[in-house]
């Protein structure tokens, strides 16, 4: 009986130092396949660097080493929701992040709830993410559709403004109008949206949809603006060909890759709100990242995705080392509320729908960008407090 027991307590002292050593896995979810692979790919890269960042280097957290595993959901809703589901059952992973495409981050949000494990959504900006499709196992560092909205109704508070509307026939894009639209009361804006235009995402002759915009607008009164809500290749340069000036219109494109905006350093002057970009933070989280990533990327400053998978990276290991453990219900009590620094500075997840307030910004295209990365100016930061984000959620 003695013997018995020496041998259980030193198989307890072995096993104890064992499961403290068990990795911290963490399942990263993106599009790689299809015409957002630009977007999972900066997505990847900056939860990468996020982790350096706010582990200084070790990846580790709470003695645990921090185990990255990717799995790529093809831009396709079963695919996003069964590797979630891989994730959670198989992998056995602590919690997840992800996904690139909205439709394909909603299809997952059951499986967080079926599984009562964390959900980090990132970089997928429907609404309906922490609206009425959310659960309290979603958190988003990603900027949603209001928050798109209410700053760029921030930009368009002029009196006698007539606004038609372009985007994809997608959740994004029907999401993004409809929260223009909400945006543009919520700040006092006298505009008017007088046409909605929706096309597929593959479009690429934007020939029709153009004259049925000009039609809509050019007989109105005061200024007259397309804005466009787009994910991927942008449609502005084709819009421009078409001469909008023609009849005083204004194109508002919002904010892009670098890539894209690149092409439009014809257009000096153009104006609209973006949700990050390299040269307007001042923190020391930018600060690293913009040096760290341009060695790491021949000289190129980190893009709009970059930042994003920064954030939902430092918000993940904030939230274990505040919890103290990876257990879901400890970890929905530390991030609730929980405020983390971020390439763009604080954000903060709000308790009622787990949604990150972060501040945005208006930019103006500069009269003569040097290369295709010094490309903005700033005209303002647009703070969280500003932006009145409504509570969407039913819950």
């Amino acid at each position: 009986m003695f013997r018995r027991s020496l041998f259980a307590v030193a198989g307890l002292l072995l096993a104890g130092p064992v499961a403290a050593q068990q990795p911290l896995k963490i399942a990263l979810i993106t599009s790689k396949t299809g015409p957002l692979e630009a977007y999972a790919r900066q997505t990847e890269a900056g939860f990468m660097l996020g982790l350096e960042y706010a582990t200084q280097g070790k990846m580790e957290v709470l003695g645990r080493k921090i185990e990255v595993i990717t799995k790529d959901d093809q831009l396709k809703p079963d695919m996003g929701k069964a590797a979630l589901e891989q994730a959670y059952g198989d992998d056995k992973v602590d919690l997840a992040v992800g996904t690139t495409g909205s439709p394909i981050a909603l299809a997952m949000l059951p499986v967080a709830e079926e599984y009562k494990k964390i959900l980090i959504v990132e970089p997928a900006v429907a609404d309906q993410i922490t609206g009425d499709k959310w659960n309290r196992y979603i958190f988003r560092t990603a900027r949603n559709s209001s928050q798109d909205a209410l700053a760029a109704a921030a930009t368009l508070k002029d009196d006698n403004i007539s606004i038609a509307t372009l985007a994809q026939d997608n959740a994004f894009g029907k999401d993004g109008i409809a929260s223009l639209k909400e945006a543009l009361k919520a700040v006092g804006s006298k505009a008017k949206v007088v046409h909605e235009e929706y096309t597929p995402a593959q479009t690429t002759d934007f020939t029709a949809p153009g004259q049925r915009l000009f039609d809509a607008l050019k007989d109105k009164p005061g200024r007259k603006i397309i804005a466009v809500v787009w994910a991927g290749a942008h449609p502005l340069p084709k819009l421009m060909d078409l001469k909008p000036e023609r009849y005083k219109i204004e194109i508002a494109p919002g904010g892009n890759l670098l890539p894209v905006m690149a092409g439009w350093k014809q257009f000096p002057g153009l104006e609209g709100a973006i949700y990050y970009y390299w040269g307007f933070p001042k923190n020391p989280v930018n600060d690293w990242l913009v040096t760290e990533y341009k060695k790491k990327n021949n000289g190129a400053p980190p893009d709009f995705f970059v930042a994003g998978g920064t954030a939902a990276a430092m918000a993940a290991v904030e939230a274990v080392k505040k919890a103290g453990s990876t257990d879901t219900e400890k970890l929905i009590a530390a991030m609730e509320g929980m405020s983390f620094d971020t390439p763009k500075g604080k954000m903060t997840f709000r308790k009622e729908d787990h949604q990150a307030l972060q501040v945005m910004y208006q930019w103006r295209m500069k009269q003569n960008p040097p290369d295709n990365y010094d490309l903005l100016d700033l005209v303002r930061e647009i703070p969280a407090d500003e932006m009145k984000l409504p509570i969407k959620n039913k819950r």
